[in-house]
């Protein structure tokens, strides 16, 4: 494909290729991560720490993998989407080693924390759905973002079961070490991403601003732009929470362990669906109204399920109703932003937004486990969930979905 400046892609890069090599790293970065809150409550156990250790770290992650994001996907449009995903598949697997080895809180949270939430960012959505975006033509882009998240969904369906199976048959540490070798594979991976971001978006569609700091001062001055941003603060909280809480919620209800291991992987499992289908439907139907349902329906779903009694059927109907709603945010919110402003900074617009969602999720995270260690319950944080969806649903009604006129500019 032509490129801005004239040169071709290596003809074996081809946008196939870049969807599914981005595809694959998104499978493993989101599927090890939506594993760890199986670990939460027998290392806490085995380590006498209360759950806001654990929390903590996790919560730690989520900041730093959204305060890092932004830098990632301007350095990954700069130099190459490949060199700064490889980047954070070392970070990543260094990180997953020394939670193998920890056994005090603070070596854990920072290799938890601290280098998993780095390596969330080299090889986080922002990067890779801008890389994917800048790789296929406007008519296919909702689609292929739709894919790409649908693949983070496929990696808690498919990584979430296999993380139980090493923790119930080789314990908690040396299960660290086993999801370390999965890791290696974002490194590998990498090798297809190759490329900036002048590299990779054509000349007809390169007609936003001249810089990213012109691209930035567009942005902040959009009131949709912040409504988005806003609201992607609520998905953060929300998933965040449920993913990490969710197991020690279901066992401390009576249910056996691994019901939180096959609730989470069919949570991912029905998220490759709604992530799909999310992107599909994004490109046929107003993205704002579509995020407006979605956050409205979770906040409908969590309502539903901590009221009701809780069964194996209820829990599996929750995990099922939420998998659609999981990720189906992410094709919706990073697509609005390519279609408010073009493909060209991408990355990084949407990584600022992402920061928000991060934001969100440290709070979803940590206010778990301490509101659990305060109180003995997790009543209350599921009720703010709730309250957050539907203030979510209003902020994204009065969005402009549309591409803003794009000023004349010089040079």
């Amino acid at each position: 494909m032509a490129t801005s400046t004239g040169l071709m892609r290596p003809t074996w890069r081809t946008p196939v290729v870049v969807l599914i090599a981005a595809s694959a790293v998104v499978l493993l970065v989101m599927g090890i991560r939506s594993s760890f809150g199986l670990y939460l409550k027998p290392m806490s156990l085995d380590l006498g720490w209360g759950r806001e250790v654990f929390a903590l770290a996790m919560a730690i992650q989520n900041l730093l993998w959204g305060a890092a994001q932004p830098f990632a996907s301007a350095i990954a449009e700069r130099y190459g989407t490949g060199r700064v995903v490889a980047g954070g598949g070392l970070l990543y697997i260094l990180g997953l080693v020394i939670m193998s080895y920890s056994t005090d809180p603070l070596t854990f949270h920072m290799g938890a924390g601290v280098l998993i939430g780095m390596g969330q960012a080299g090889g986080g959505l922002a990067v890779l759905l801008a890389a994917v975006g800048r790789a296929l033509p406007p008519e296919k882009r909702s689609w292929g973002l739709g894919i790409v998240s649908a693949a983070g969904a496929a990696g808690q369906f498919t990584v979430v079961p296999v993380g139980q199976a090493f923790l119930q048959n080789y314990g908690w540490a040396t299960s660290y070490l086993l999801l370390a070798v999965l890791a290696a594979a974002m490194v590998v991976s990498a090798i297809a991403l190759k490329g900036r971001a002048e590299d990779t978006v054509s000349a007809d569609e390169d007609t936003g601003p001249t810089g990213l700091g012109a691209a930035l001062k567009e942005a902040s001055g959009h009131r949709g732009y912040w409504l988005l941003v806003i609201g992607f603060f609520v998905c953060g909280f929300q998933v965040a929470f449920v993913g990490v809480h969710l197991p020690a919620y279901l066992t401390d209800r009576g249910l056996p362990a691994e019901t939180g291991a096959w609730a989470l992987a069919l949570v991912g499992l029905f998220n490759i669906v709604g992530s799909y289908y999310a992107g599909v439907l994004g490109a046929k139907r107003s993205k704002k109204s579509l995020l407006s349902m979605l956050y409205l329906l979770r906040a409908v779903t969590i309502a539903i399920f901590i009221t009701m009694p809780i069964s194996t059927a209820s829990v599996a109907i929750f995990s099922a109703v939420l998998g659609i709603l999981w990720l189906s945010t992410v094709p919706l919110t990073s697509g609005l932003v390519a279609q408010i402003f073009g493909p060209r900074y991408m990355g990084t617009l949407f990584a600022i937004t992402f920061f928000s969602h991060q934001i969100g999720s440290f709070l979803g995270v940590w206010l778990g486990g301490h509101m659990f260690d305060a109180t003995g319950s997790y009543d209350l944080v599921w009720w703010w969930s709730i309250a957050l969806g539907v203030a979510a649903a209003l902020i994204h009604w009065p969005i402009d979905e549309r591409t803003i006129p794009r000023l004349a500019t010089s040079g």
